[in-house]
């Protein structure tokens, strides 16, 4: 597979599944018996990954998965109710109308990982990603606190606010002690999502490819140099030793 395309965006319906197809992204699906679908969601739907972007993705993986796999889409959503988000946004409509699973990960099983991290001496994190093909699935956004909201910084949603968050907060502020580079890395550390499409759909393309690869396609699009993000630079260079 290769590390990342870009298509000019038509519509959804139209320039996903030939987006997919380009990439090979089909052959790939059938080897995992389980597939994540990881969004962004948050109070700003401007801000967050509309379910008919999902929704064709979805259609995609369904059709091309090993038929005995599992599909999920999953959120940790910082500082407010996931489930409240997926009603809000489409997603409990459309888990109902493909039968598939919504997982909040705020509130799941956890496992507690020990590794070389750069803040964190232990990182609690979601099982079911573990042994999951994750595809993190952002909008192409600029972000105050990360500078570019892509699909590295989407895994920030699966520290669960049930362990990061304050006493009387939903918002994860023990993910905040140091720079959000840091912890960024801490839970790419305990697993890199395999795929990522990112909607950029009102710059006039969809992307797709590995996730460090894309965000990079991704920050020029938002005029930036990639070099000039913290978290991307950190990765970059953390992945290259």
């Amino acid at each position: 597979m290769v590390k990342g395309i870009s298509i000019r965006f038509k519509s959804y319906e139209e320039t996903i599944p030939k987006l997919l197809d380009v990439i090979n992204l089909k052959s790939e699906l059938k080897k995992h018996p389980r597939i994540i679908l990881k969004p962004h969601l948050e109070g700003n739907p401007e801000k967050s990954t509309s379910s008919e972007f999902v929704e064709e993705i979805l259609k995609f993986c369904l059709q091309n998965k090993n038929p005995a796999a599992e599909i999920y889409i999953v959120e940790g959503s910082d500082g407010e109710e996931t489930t409240d988000l997926f009603d809000a946004m489409g997603y409990q409509k459309l888990a109902e109308k493909y039968s598939i699973g919504l997982i909040d990960l705020n509130d799941t099983v956890l496992v507690e990982i020990e590794d070389e991290f750069s803040k964190f001496e232990k990182v609690k994190y979601p099982k079911i990603l573990l042994d999951s093909f994750v595809i993190s699935l952002p909008p192409l956004a600029e972000d105050p606190e990360t500078i570019v909201a892509g699909s590295l910084s989407n895994m920030l949603g699966a520290y669960p606010s049930s362990h990061y968050s304050g006493f009387f907060s939903l918002k994860k502020n023990k993910i905040r002690k140091w720079s959000i580079k840091y912890s960024i890395f801490d839970i790419l550390k305990c697993k890199m999502p395999e795929f990522a499409i990112i909607d950029a759909s009102k710059k006039g393309v969809l992307l797709a490819g590995q996730p460090l690869e894309i965000d990079k396609q991704a920050a020029k699009l938002l005029d930036k140099d990639w070099k000039e993000v913290p978290y991307l630079k950190f990765i970059d260079e953390s992945y290259s030793e």
